[in-house]
């Protein structure tokens, strides 16, 4: 069944907090099932990414409860880490799902227990690229069978001996991420060195690099393409959760699109999340954007100018969405890797702005977007989250644009739907959370 994206009818007035970070929430989870000594987590990120993950802990030993907790959008989360030398009972087999965290982080944790353990998920996730993580895996002397793709079988026997590994990233920052985030456990630590393309989304390696570091764990990454991580125990720990600035990035979007003023409070001062490039993204679209204390304050302008930006990582169908509302020509570079996402992105944007009278061309590394008026019809969503919220972003100012599936949004905000309708409602106008 469609979902009708409403329009809005007046400029927004509107005060928002969303659930929390995605990308935080699945590293701390993978953190804590590694770490000495039980960690909690608040506020953390309920949704269809992160049951994923803690599904697959829950599988290789970990175990985790849900406990009552502060915050808005679910109970916190208490974590037993994975026992040293877990074996486990049974042939076991982990659900992906379509989560990239799911299916890179998770491999480099199963190879510290002892038993088989085979990966799988949906099919369209069985078309995103792993051969990175499986190869450096088998350098490292983990037996994998042959397979580069989901689905895949490791024969686990409890430890890693680490040590230099070369791999290619340049197809995503995950394949970085997921050997950081274990290799604590690994007995000589590790180091990683990239040897390809230009890694996109370097933000997402830098937040793995901080959360360790946080965790007292040495990481040397002072050498371009290379980070060194040395062996350590990780302590239980107590973090708070920060909100999704990725998944704000649609709310503050609306702001430009109605020429109105969105507010999020409690945005995070210092933060790793790549969302907070919201801060230098939105202004080249001609919004006005400040930090009213910890409350992130932007108002539209008279028009959305076109823009010219690299390397806008996962905000790119956020951003090509305000550029199909622009009012002159955007190019959006950097961006190759997003052909790899949970659906091609870039191809993706082509056929839905297009189809809906837009004017979008696709090039070797990202997108020319030109003015032209839109018209409503069928926005797909490819069961990939942002798409269907760039397809809401346009509904906004393009009466009659239907989701096929705005349910895809569970996988990182299932409170979406409502939280977009409470947005546009009068009494978004009273303050919220």
């Amino acid at each position: 069944m469609t979902w009708a994206a409403p329009t809005a009818a007046a400029p927004l007035d509107a005060e928002l907090t969303v659930p929390g970070s995605k990308s935080l929430t699945n590293r701390y989870l993978i953190l804590a099932a590694l770490a000495d000594s039980p960690s909690r987590l608040r506020k953390p990120l309920h949704s269809r990414d992160s049951a994923l993950m803690i599904g697959a802990l829950r599988a290789l030993g970990a175990e985790i409860r849900e406990v009552a907790g502060s915050g808005s959008y679910g109970s916190d989360l208490s974590v037993t880490p994975i026992p040293d030398g877990h074996r486990l009972a049974q042939d076991t087999t982990i659900d992906c799902g379509l989560a990239g965290t799911v299916m890179r982080f998770v491999p480099p944790v199963a190879a510290l227990v002892q038993g088989s353990v085979r990966f799988d998920g949906d099919p369209q996730a069985r078309k995103r690229p792993m051969g990175p993580v499986l190869s450096a895996l088998r350098a490292l002397g983990v037996k994998l069978d042959e397979a580069d793709s989901l689905p895949f079988s490791l024969d686990a026997s409890g430890s890693v001996r680490g040590g230099y590994v070369a791999l290619d990233a340049s197809g995503s920052s995950q394949f970085v991420s997921a050997l950081l985030l274990a290799a604590p456990r690994f007995v000589d630590g590790l180091h990683i060195e990239h040897i390809g393309k230009p890694v996109p989304s370097l933000d997402h390696i830098a937040m793995s690099v901080r959360l360790l570091r946080e965790s007292g764990i040495e990481v040397d990454d002072s050498v371009p393409h290379h980070w060194r991580v040395s062996p350590g125990s990780i302590p239980g720990f107590d973090r708070l959760v920060e909100q999704d600035l990725s998944n704000a990035g649609p709310f503050l979007a609306a702001a430009l699109v109605t020429r109105g003023t969105v507010r999020i409070p409690h945005w995070p001062v210092g933060t790793s999340q790549v969302g907070d490039e919201w801060r230098n993204i939105l202004p080249a679209f001609g919004a006005e954007v400040t930090l009213d204390g910890d409350t992130l304050v932007v108002t539209g302008g008279a028009q959305i100018r076109g823009v010219e930006l690299a390397d806008t990582s996962e905000l790119a169908p956020t951003v090509a969405a305000l550029c199909a509302l622009a009012d002159s020509p955007s190019r959006l570079t950097g961006i190759a890797h997003l052909r790899g996402h949970e659906t091609d992105r870039l191809a993706a944007l082509v056929a839905e702005i297009n189809g809906l009278g837009g004017d979008v061309e696709e090039i070797a590394d990202g997108l020319i977007i030109r003015p032209r008026p839109l018209h409503g019809g069928l926005f797909r969503s490819y069961e990939d989250h942002r798409m269907a919220t760039a397809g809401a972003i346009i509904g906004l100012a393009v009466p009659g644009v239907e989701i096929d599936d705005i349910g895809t949004t569970a996988k990182t905000m299932p409170e979406f739907p409502q939280l977009w309708q409470h947005m546009l409602a009068p009494q978004a106008l009273e303050r919220a959370n």
